[in-house]
C-alpha cells in the first residue's frame, strides 16, 4: 500500500492547480493550517481508486461535482460536494438551489476551462467566485475529509467542518442521497 507524505498546504503550493494555491494563501492563518496536502499517483486520483490503494475509508472522501443549471439563456454553475458513498441529488434539490429549470452535470472539457483545475482534482478551494459552493451536511461529519488538490497527483485532506466554514460555502441539508456519487 503506498503511503501518503501529508504536509501543511500552503507549504506545497507544487501540488496544487493555481487557483486553490492562491484561496488556500488567501484564507485567514488558522483556517489554512488545517489544511494539508500529499503527491497521490496521478493514476489513483479517482475517488475509489485512491481509498482502495491509500487505506481510506469512502465516507471520508468528498467528490466535487460542478453542475451547469439553465434558466432561459442564462446558464448557472456551482460545486456540490457529497461523501463518495453518496449520490448528489441534482434534479430536485441542486435545481430549486440555482432556481433553475434543467440541472445536469457540466461537461467534463467545460468544467476544466472554468476552474482551471483538471478533472479528477477538481475541488471547491478556488472556484470562481460567483459560483456557489453546495456542501451535503453529512460532509461536517468527516474528521479527516479528502478533496481534490486541482490537480491528479495531489489530494487536500481537511477536517469536514473547516470544509463547511470556507469562504463561499453554503451548507445543505439532504443535498446527497445514499448511493454512490459521480466524481468531477
Amino acid at each position: 500500500m503506498p503511503t501518503l507524505e501529508r504536509v501543511p498546504a500552503l507549504t506545497a503550493p507544487e501540488l496544487l492547480a493555481a487557483p486553490v494555491a492562491a484561496a488556500l494563501a488567501a484564507l485567514p492563518a488558522d483556517v489554512a493550517a488545517r489544511i494539508e496536502a500529499a503527491p497521490i499517483d496521478p493514476d489513483l486520483a479517482d475517488t475509489a481508486s485512491f481509498s482502495e490503494a491509500y487505506g481510506f475509508q469512502l465516507d471520508g472522501g468528498a467528490n466535487c461535482i460542478i453542475v451547469a443549471g439553465k434558466r432561459g439563456e442564462d446558464v448557472r454553475f456551482a460545486a456540490c460536494i457529497v461523501l463518495a458513498h453518496t449520490r448528489l441529488d441534482v434534479n430536485r434539490v441542486v435545481r430549486k438551489l440555482l432556481d433553475v429549470r434543467k440541472a445536469s452535470f457540466a461537461p467534463m472539457d467545460q468544467a476544466v476551462e472554468l476552474t482551471g483545475m483538471e478533472y479528477g482534482g477538481i475541488t471547491p478551494i478556488g472556484l470562481p467566485s460567483a459560483w456557489p459552493v453546495y456542501v451535503d451536511s453529512r460532509v461536517l461529519d468527516a474528521p479527516d475529509a479528502v478533496i481534490g488538490a486541482g490537480r491528479r497527483g495531489a489530494k487536500v485532506f481537511l477536517p469536514g467542518t473547516v470544509l463547511g466554514a470556507l469562504p463561499g460555502v453554503q451548507v445543505v441539508e439532504g443535498l446527497a442521497t445514499e448511493g454512490l456519487a459521480t466524481e468531477g
